[in-house]
C-alpha cells in the first residue's frame, strides 16, 4: 500500500469519525447567568473524547495543503507563465508526418481524419484491429509485437519502428482529436497542442471539464520549467530525432507524460505550447469520467519515481490535494447543513471561502477559455463545487484502487 493511499484513508477516516462526533457531541445548555433575565439561553456542542479538536486540526492540515497547491498554481501560472505567448511556426505542414491512435473507432476516427488540413498529406491511423478510413493509410500493430509498453504507448512504439519519415516532427493525435487550427509547428523538440473538449453526453462531465480547463491553463509556464509537469497525448507533435532518441518503449498508463518526463530530465530538449487546438470529446458518462480521471491519477504517480525528488514530491503532493477536496467537500458542506461548527474558528471559515473562490474562479476562466459562444455555462457557477467533487472523485480512485490496465474512454462521434 503507497503512502498516498494510507494518508488518504487515514485522512477520511478522521474526517467522518470527527464529523459523527461533531454531530453526536453532548449539548450543554446554559440559562442566562448573571445576565439580565430576559437574556437568552445559550447552546454549547463540545466533541466526545477529544474527536472534535482532532477533527478541527484535520480540517485545518487539509485546508493549508490545499492552500499551498493553490498559491503554488498561482505562482506557476502568473509568475512564471507571465507573459507567455506561443512561439511563431517555424515549420510549415509539409513538414509534419501524422499518427492517429485507435482501436478501431472507425466512424470517429473518419472525423478526425477528416478534419485535417488538407496541406497534411502524410497521414496516417495506427490501429489495433483492420478498419476502413478515406484520406489516410491505415497500419494494423501486429499480434506478436513485443515491447516494454503497453497499449497505446505500445502502438505507438511500434510506428515509431515500422513508419520511416524524413519530416521533421511527428503529430500524434487522439482517435477523437479534431484538429480545430493547425498552420505548422514552432521551432521546439516537444509541441503540446491545445485541447478544448467538446461535450458528447453528460452535461456534468462537460463541466468538469470546463472546469480542468480552467486549471490547465497553467500549461503557459511549462515551457520555462526544466521538466513540464503533464503532456496531453491527444495532440502532441514530437521532433522525429527526439522521438528516436527517447522511444516510448516503457510501461506506464500515461504515455505521454512519461515520454516528456522521459525526455526532459535526461536531455536539454525544448518544450513549446501552440496555438494551435484540438476538439476532442469530453467522457460521455460519468463513468467514463472517472476512470480517465482514475488512470491519470494512477499512471502519474506510479511514474513520478523517475522524476527527480522535487518534481517528484510536487506531483505526489498535487494528487494528494486533488484527491482530498472532495472529502473535504463531502463531509464539511453537510455538517455545516445541519448546524455543526467546523473548523472552531472564523479563520477556517474564511479559509474555506478563499478556496471557494478559487474553485468558482477556475470555472470561470474555464468558460472564458472556452470563448464567447460557450457563455451560457457560466449559468453553471452555482454547481463549481459539485464540479470539483466531480473531477476530483477520479484521482480518489487512483489513489485508492490503481487499474490494473489502460481502459480507453468510450467515444460517441458526431453520430
Amino acid at each position: 500500500m503507497n503512502t498516498e493511499r494510507i494518508g488518504l484513508i487515514g485522512v477520511t477516516l478522521l474526517l467522518v469519525v470527527g464529523g459523527v462526533a461533531t454531530i453526536l457531541a453532548p449539548t450543554i445548555v446554559t440559562g442566562p447567568g448573571r445576565a439580565p433575565a430576559e437574556a437568552s439561553v445559550t447552546t454549547t456542542t463540545t466533541a466526545d473524547g477529544g474527536l472534535g479538536s482532532l477533527f478541527g486540526l484535520t480540517l485545518w492540515g487539509v485546508t493549508v495543503l490545499f492552500g499551498g497547491t493553490a498559491l503554488l498554481w498561482t505562482v506557476l501560472t502568473y509568475v512564471f507563465g507571465s507573459g507567455y505567448e506561443p512561439p511563431s511556426n517555424e515549420y510549415g505542414l509539409e513538414d509534419v508526418q501524422v499518427r492517429i491512435m485507435t482501436v478501431d473507432a472507425t466512424a470517429v476516427v473518419q472525423e478526425t481524419v477528416d478534419s485535417v488540413p488538407d496541406e497534411l498529406t502524410d497521414v496516417h491511423v495506427i490501429a489495433e484491429k483492420p478498419i476502413d478510413v478515406r484520406g489516410a493509410t491505415v497500419h494494423v500493430v501486429p499480434d506478436d509485437f513485443a515491447c516494454q509498453a503497453v497499449r497505446k504507448g505500445r502502438a505507438q512504439e511500434w510506428a515509431r519502428r515500422a513508419l520511416s519519415t524524413d519530416r521533421e516532427f511527428v503529430l500524434y493525435l487522439d482517435e477523437d482529436s479534431i484538429v480545430e487550427s493547425f498552420d505548422g509547428l514552432p521551432d521546439a523538440d516537444v509541441v503540446q497542442l491545445r485541447e478544448k473538449p467538446r461535450r458528447t453526453g453528460s452535461s456534468l462531465s462537460f463541466l468538469a471539464d470546463v472546469y480542468r480547463m480552467g486549471v490547465q491553463i497553467e500549461q503557459r509556464a511549462f515551457a520555462r520549467l526544466s521538466i513540464p509537469l503533464f503532456a496531453w497525448g491527444g495532440g502532441i507533435a514530437v521532433r522525429t530525432e527526439v522521438e528516436d532518441t527517447v522511444t516510448w518503449d516503457r510501461e506506464t498508463l500515461v504515455e505521454d507524460t512519461a515520454f516528456v518526463w522521459t525526455a526532459f530530465q535526461d536531455h536539454d530538449f525544448d518544450f513549446a505550447l501552440s496555438a494551435a487546438v484540438c476538439r476532442n470529446e469530453a467522457p460521455p458518462s460519468l463513468y467514463d469520467l472517472f476512470q480517465q480521471r482514475r488512470r491519470w491519477s494512477a499512471g502519474n504517480l506510479q511514474t513520478a519515481k523517475i522524476l527527480p525528488l522535487r518534481y517528484e514530491l510536487l506531483t505526489r503532493v498535487r494528487n494528494y490535494t486533488w484527491g482530498l477536496s472532495p472529502i473535504v467537500m463531502l463531509v464539511v458542506v453537510p455538517l455545516s447543513a445541519l448546524g455543526a461548527s467546523v473548523g472552531h474558528s472564523g479563520a477556517f471559515l474564511a479559509a474555506s471561502l478563499g478556496l471557494a473562490l478559487f474553485t468558482a474562479f477556475w470555472f470561470i476562466r474555464g468558460v472564458v477559455y472556452y470563448g464567447e459562444d460557450y457563455h451560457v455555462w457560466m449559468l453553471a457557477l452555482p454547481l463549481a463545487p459539485l464540479v470539483t467533487v466531480v473531477h476530483a472523485l477520479g484521482t480518489v480512485l487512483g489513489i485508492l484502487s490503481p487499474p490494473e490496465g489502460f481502459r480507453v474512454t468510450t467515444k460517441v462521434g458526431s453520430g
